[in-house]
């Protein structure tokens, strides 16, 4: 990166104990950017699996106009250098992103070698799955009056849809569970234990890694209904998938396809608490109105608050000057409470239309592959819990530190029936 830069900004989103706050809490200094600086020069984020070097540091770019610039603008902002905000090993980068590090032509292959695979007829056959699924866990929900809503349903119901989806075996089910947590929660010191930040990582992506393998393997001598299946016999323009590309997908699809919607079931768990008259607007005209609530409930939640891209070639953004090889840090949940954009941005509010969140990324070749699955799951699983279980209630959430995932650990609930 270049060495010349300007001072650090004095409102700084690098820090642990500036992740370590809620999202309300760190928004009172986005709010700052976004009205005063909305690209500014940031020291490197703490936590890193590699030693920053002098005069390193990342652009951040907060509000939603200039996330989507630079989203929908993949040749100047490049993907394939990295995508946290952390530098990763580079042996490792493309094993635990699959093709969200990459940049076309590549990007665009495999990404259309995997969207092939979502046949309609697969397509119809997962919704029907997740359907079910949310009405198992509701059964099972209904019979423990309190408990922790994160693990009693948050976090089932995603790895419930890979598992099926790819045709995850049961004795693969805990060890890929403790392993999707281990990828994403490698900051905080609750979960890593006595474990270095690299050690749990590097320890869960085998795992994945491994059970990836051995399904894929399986799949190919003897092909089942499932996506892996799909996956093993897609083909484009006479193109197939390798085992390793297979392999890193299996690990994108069960991390990514499962913290996202954990997350955005719990955080809209907590906006129910906090605005009781939406979940009743909601259940008026559930069929009516879930499809603008499920844009709310993701914007709301925005479960990844980071991305980022490199630049590749001297540019400017909102009057700064970037030079090729700068990092520029995508702040999604920012983007999200941009007062520009969203009237009372910090309303959760079921009817919000138009509703223009960067929650599945701002646009661009990037935009998120899983919207299909993740509008599916909260469709079904609020459709069960609003009109099963209407008087729920929640406690305070206890949340993960770290700046990728807007993670809730634990969330009480207690049930009023």
């Amino acid at each position: 990166m270049s060495r010349s830069k300007p001072d650090h900004d004095p409102v700084s989103l690098s820090p642990l104990s500036f992740w370590s706050l809620t999202p309300r809490r760190r928004d009172e200094s986005l709010a700052i950017l976004r009205r005063e600086r909305p690209v500014s020069w940031q020291p490197p984020a703490e936590g890193s699996m590699m030693p920053p070097e002098e005069g390193d540091g990342f652009w951040a770019v907060v509000t939603n106009e200039h996330i989507r610039a630079v989203s929908t603008d993949p040749e100047t902002f490049v993907s394939g250098e990295g995508i946290t905000l952390e530098d990763v090993p580079p042996a490792i980068l493309e094993t635990v992103s699959s093709f969200l590090a990459m940049d076309n032509p590549r990007h665009l292959q495999l990404r259309r070698l995997c969207a092939s695979a979502f046949t309609p007829r697969r397509v119809g056959q997962i919704e029907a799955q997740i359907a079910d699924q949310a009405r198992r866990i509701v059964d099972d929900l209904v019979l423990v009056p309190e408990g922790d809503l994160v693990r009693a349903v948050s976090r089932r119901l995603p790895m419930l849809t890979i598992f099926e989806m790819m045709g995850v075996d049961e004795e693969f089910h805990d060890e890929t569970t403790s392993a999707v947590d281990g990828m994403t929660s490698w900051a905080d010191q609750e979960v890593r234990g006595e474990l270095a930040p690299e050690e749990l990582l590097m320890e869960s992506m085998l795992t994945l890694l491994r059970v990836a393998l051995t399904i894929c393997e399986a799949r190919r001598s003897e092909p089942r209904d499932d996506l892996m299946t799909s996956l093993v016999q897609a083909e484009v323009e006479g193109q197939r998938l390798t085992d390793d590309e297979i392999a890193a997908y299996f690990v994108l699809l069960a991390v990514a396809g499962n913290d996202t919607t954990r997350n955005t079931i719990s955080h809209t768990a907590r906006a129910f608490a906090e605005f009781p008259e939406q979940r009743k607007i909601l259940l008026e005209d559930f069929d009516g109105r879930v499809g603008t609530a499920v844009e709310e409930m993701v914007r709301w939640a925005t479960p990844v608050m980071t991305f980022r891209r490199t630049a590749s070639r001297d540019t400017e953004l909102a009057g700064c000057q970037i030079a090729a090889g700068d990092w520029i840090g995508l702040f999604y949940q920012s983007g999200n409470r941009d007062e520009a954009c969203f009237s009372d941005p910090w309303q959760f509010d079921v009817l919000r239309d138009p509703n223009p969140h960067v929650g599945f990324g701002g646009g661009g070749p990037h935009y998120c592959l899983g919207t299909m699955l993740a509008r599916a799951q909260l469709r079904s699983i609020w459709g069960e819990l609003l009109r099963r279980v209407p008087e729920f209630e929640v406690g305070e959430p206890d949340y993960l530190v770290g700046n990728f995932m807007s993670a809730i650990k634990r969330l009480p609930y207690r049930l009023n029936i």
